[in-house]
């Protein structure tokens, strides 16, 4: 078995894939006028896929070989969400799945529901056989120590569907959790169902996470992605 058939494999059965090295210390250099320019309310933006430099990452990330091992073939980008977790900007995460996506414009049916605006975009929550299908791909910027509010995770739990908090709760307490750390430059790439939270930064580092989201370029009920015509 190769390596990317091994975390093909792995990924499809914890959830969660770390893969390292996805961009070069050259390309993180790239970035920084870019992030530096980048205007954020808070801990960060959920709209930076608009800009022309990130609908490019988002590309390059896609047709990555590590990546295309890990996507289906169709697959496009709908968000890329900023996060920058620091001494001036720490906060704790509880545990839970990410269960919102961004829609284009509303449409009425009865699995649709938990419709809401956040930074002038619509979000909705779908159901469960939508969310099973899209990838998260969070790219590291900085160095995500023990101590810089890393990431942790609770391995299968993306296979069970969507989780009250009882449920979220118990399976953690039964299954344990993943802390996963990262250098700059590397990928975790996961499910949204899967179970995750972080505690806040102890250190006094900079955390950044540029959370990529990707799914197929079709929705079902006339549903579409923002940005569809500009990403084609």
């Amino acid at each position: 078995m190769t390596s990317m058939s091994h975390a093909a494999n792995g990924f499809q059965t914890n959830g969660y894939h770390i893969q390292e090295a996805v961009l070069c210390g050259k390309a993180i250099a790239a970035l920084q006028p870019d992030l530096a320019n980048t205007p954020t309310e808070g801990a960060g933006t959920r709209n930076l896929l608009q800009e022309v430099w990130c609908q490019q990452l988002a590309q390059d990330l896609m047709s990555s070989p590590e990546m295309a091992a890990l996507m289906p073939q169709g697959y496009m980008a709908i968000q890329c969400t900023y996060f920058e977790k620091s001494p001036e900007r720490n906060w704790l995460v509880a545990l839970h799945q990410d269960l919102s996506i961004p829609i284009r414009k509303w449409v009425k049916h009865p699995q649709l529901h938990s419709w809401s605006r956040k930074e002038n975009s619509l979000f909705l929550q779908p159901p469960r056989s939508i969310l099973e299908q899209l990838i998260a791909v969070r790219i590291h910027i900085d160095t995500c120590g023990l101590n810089d509010g890393p990431l942790k995770v609770v391995p299968g739990t993306h296979l069970q569907g969507i989780l009250t908090e009882e449920q979220a709760i118990a399976l953690r307490t039964r299954t344990g959790e993943v802390v996963c750390v990262t250098n700059p430059g590397d990928a975790l790439v996961m499910k949204p169902l899967l179970l995750h939270a972080s505690s806040k930064a102890k250190g006094h580092s900079r955390r950044r996470v540029l959370h990529f989201l990707y799914g197929p370029s079709q929705l079902p009920w006339g549903l579409e992605w923002p940005l569809v015509s500009s990403l084609l």
